[in-house]
């Protein structure tokens, strides 16, 4: 069975990806995964707060919060660095002399300056692309929806004038018109799209009168947003696809290979099962494929994306109306 997939130019030998996460810390963990089967690694992120000296958005707001001490358990505690910059660039050398598969780098951040030569750093150190990682929640009222998607436009442009290998570009599923969006990304260089970061929501402790942060773990219930927009993009608006978010088992994978995506990225499936986990999916992702009488993963890929639909808005829109009408004629019974 030929599982091979191509995903921002490199030729991939399955569309397993270990997804950014501690792991990529530990050099025995990211090489296991690589034997049981990850066709690709990417680094956790760097981010735009370890590279410059500016003050930090706590410094600007905490100010405004201290009319309510309550409020200020918004404001996030000082951070510790997993690894430093110069840390990080070694750890991609490490990697990509103990792994047989590519090592794909990250930057996280939200503007357009002078950290952003770090890419170029990153892709000297031997990552053989990078993913950007636009992780920022549009909560200033005096910002619009054109600025932050021409502040993320400037950064691609930036960094693909740069670099010669690829850049992905990872996204929150907040963008007004997406596939656009998507598009524009595409034309300012970005040879692929993520979908889609995940915001950590938080909570609140009503006897505390606290905000409580705490890491959630994904579950195949956040792949379904994923997959309608793998199924909108694939073939009309980005020129490769991964998906981060939800994918837990096998079928996941399959539902995602379906919706157009060309690499399936894992993490919250590996921490809770460990790398050799690789290893279980990717035997029943091709068992899937062979009793259902494909002869390659290419065969599936983007079949049940709306490439394959005449009009993708009528489609959307008959499968909304569906879906309510349905729920109505359940209530009446």
């Amino acid at each position: 069975m030929d599982l091979s997939t191509e995903y921002l130019g490199l030729t991939l030998k399955n569309p397993l990806v270990l997804g950014a996460s501690p792991l990529a810390h530990d050099l025995d963990a990211v090489r296991r995964a690589a034997d049981a089967g990850a066709a690709a690694v990417v680094m956790h992120s760097l981010f735009e707060e370890q590279l410059t000296t500016e003050e930090l958005a706590h410094d600007r707001h905490a100010a405004r919060a201290g009319e309510f001490a309550e409020a200020d358990s918004w404001l996030p505690a000082p951070v510790g660095y997993a690894l430093g910059p110069q840390e990080y660039l070694e750890q991609i050398t490490r990697l990509k002399r103990v792994l047989p598969v590519p090592v794909i780098g990250s930057l996280n951040g939200v503007t357009a300056r002078g950290w952003l030569r770090f890419a170029k750093l990153i892709e000297e150190a031997g990552a053989d692309a990078l993913e950007l990682n636009v992780y920022s929640l549009a909560a200033d009222p005096e910002e619009s929806g054109e600025a932050v998607e021409a502040r993320i436009l400037a950064m691609t442009t930036e960094i693909t004038k740069q670099l010669r290998i690829p850049l992905a570009v990872k996204l929150s599923p907040f963008h007004t018109a997406l596939a656009h969006f998507a598009r524009r990304l595409t034309e300012a260089g970005a040879k692929g799209i993520v979908l889609f970061n995940r915001f950590y929501q938080p909570d609140i402790d009503i006897d505390e009168l606290e905000v409580r942060h705490r890491l959630q773990l994904s579950t195949s219930a956040e792949l379904l947003l994923r997959l309608r927009w793998l199924a909108i993009l694939h073939g009309r608006s980005a020129k490769s696809l991964a998906v981060t978010g939800g994918v837990q088992d096998a079928s996941d994978a399959v539902k995602a290979v379906m919706a157009g995506a060309n690499a399936v990225q894992m993490v919250s499936a590996i921490l809770r099962q460990g790398p050799s986990y690789f290893g279980n999916v990717l035997s029943m992702l091709e068992g899937w494929l062979e009793d259902h009488d494909y002869e390659s993963l290419a065969q599936a890929h983007g079949s049940m994306s709306l490439l394959r639909c005449p009009d993708p808005r009528a489609y959307e829109r008959a499968n909304y109306i569906q879906i309510l009408q349905t729920w109505a004629d359940a209530a009446k019974g």
